[in-house]
């Protein structure tokens, strides 16, 4: 289960730039509207030195970490709904992410244009969230019009589907975005794009922040954001982090001499469903699962000097956990499986 996330926000607003330093890829980057023409796609690897520390001590051959997929489209305009504009033509390549990353510009730049001809980060959100909003209503409303062939068949599926769409439709049309919503299979079907979690980056310093009603505005929305120059390269860990604290994700890890791995879950999964996440074989023949805290792990090989996991048990460290057992952030696993 990789994370995967979209990248969206207004021409010039630094998304080419975030995902350069995401990805070390050479994208396009200019200082005029519609310089990024197809979707990128890159793979990030998710910094974390608790994998480094258990390769270590587990003399493992190769250190896999866990990774994010972005995806970045072309800047969204007002009025790409409806076709104006590049970003309307991709917004189906971030149908199938996890959440979205709003990039919002707070920065000043005489020399980088912008598209509305004025620096306003919660104006900007607004026609972002419109347009994503349109796209929605124009997917659920094709799909209220092929429901009612199966309504007059009789279908109560097909009723209790409409009835949710039409919900649907109501928060959107009244600004809202269908976040709580999510859970539902109605829209969870759909991969509505305002179904998704998101994450807004205001990009630029906290001092050029002159209109502190854009957070609030976040806020309201159900939304996480991050404060961040692009040009500090500690952003991405802050942005990475941040993503996996929005969407409840952990991480947990296997060890051994050919390799240590780090695997993303969510919260409160449990051992044979993160065991699926390894191998779906592991999760319909699960019988249990040894687990140890990464850094006992570590200390216990460091103590040692030989098998982290036979020092482990030798100093009680290692439970045996059953079916019902809820992978807890940085557990070191083993599968037993049948």
């Amino acid at each position: 289960m990789n994370l995967s996330i979209g990248i969206v926000g207004l021409p010039n607003a630094g998304k080419s730039t975030l995902f350069k330093m995401l990805t070390d890829q050479e994208v396009n980057i200019a200082s005029y509207p519609f310089a990024t023409i197809d979707p990128n796609v890159g793979v990030v690897e998710v910094p974390d030195e608790r994998l480094e520390k258990l390769a270590k001590v587990g003399k493992s051959q190769k250190v896999i970490p866990a990774v994010v997929e972005f995806y970045d489209i072309a800047g969204l305009v007002r009025g790409a709904s409806q076709g104006e504009g590049l970003g309307n033509q991709f917004l189906a390549n971030i149908r199938q992410t996890q959440a979205i990353v709003v990039v919002l510009r707070v920065f000043r730049d005489d020399q980088v244009a912008h598209v509305e001809a004025k620096i306003d980060p919660l104006n900007d959100l607004e026609i972002i969230n419109s347009e994503l909003a349109l796209k929605d209503l124009a997917v659920i409303e094709k799909r209220i019009s092929n429901l009612e062939s199966e309504i007059r068949g009789g279908s109560k599926l097909a009723v209790k589907e409409k009835k949710s769409l039409i919900k649907a439709v109501e928060i959107l049309n009244s600004g809202g975005l269908l976040i709580e919503l999510a859970d539902e299979s109605e829209v969870k079907n759909l991969q509505l794009l305002t179904a998704k979690k998101q994450l807004y980056l205001l990009n630029g310093e906290e001092k050029e922040l002159s209109n502190k009603d854009i957070i609030s505005k976040i806020k309201s929305l159900g939304g996480e954001y991050i404060i961040a120059d692009l040009g500090d390269g500690d952003s991405i860990d802050k942005l990475i982090s941040k993503s996996y604290e929005t969407l409840d994700l952990i991480s947990f890890f296997t060890v051994g001499e050919k390799e240590a791995r780090a695997w993303t879950i969510k919260r409160g999964t449990r051992a044979p469903a993160a065991a699926g996440v390894i191998h779906s074989d592991f999760e319909k023949n699960f019988i249990r699962a040894e687990v140890v805290a990464w850094d006992r792990l570590v200390e216990a090989g460091e103590s040692s000097g030989r098998d982290p996991w036979a020092g482990a048990r030798s100093k009680g460290e290692v439970r045996i956990e059953g079916k019902n057992y809820e992978i807890r952030d940085g557990d070191a696993i083993i599968v037993r499986h049948g």
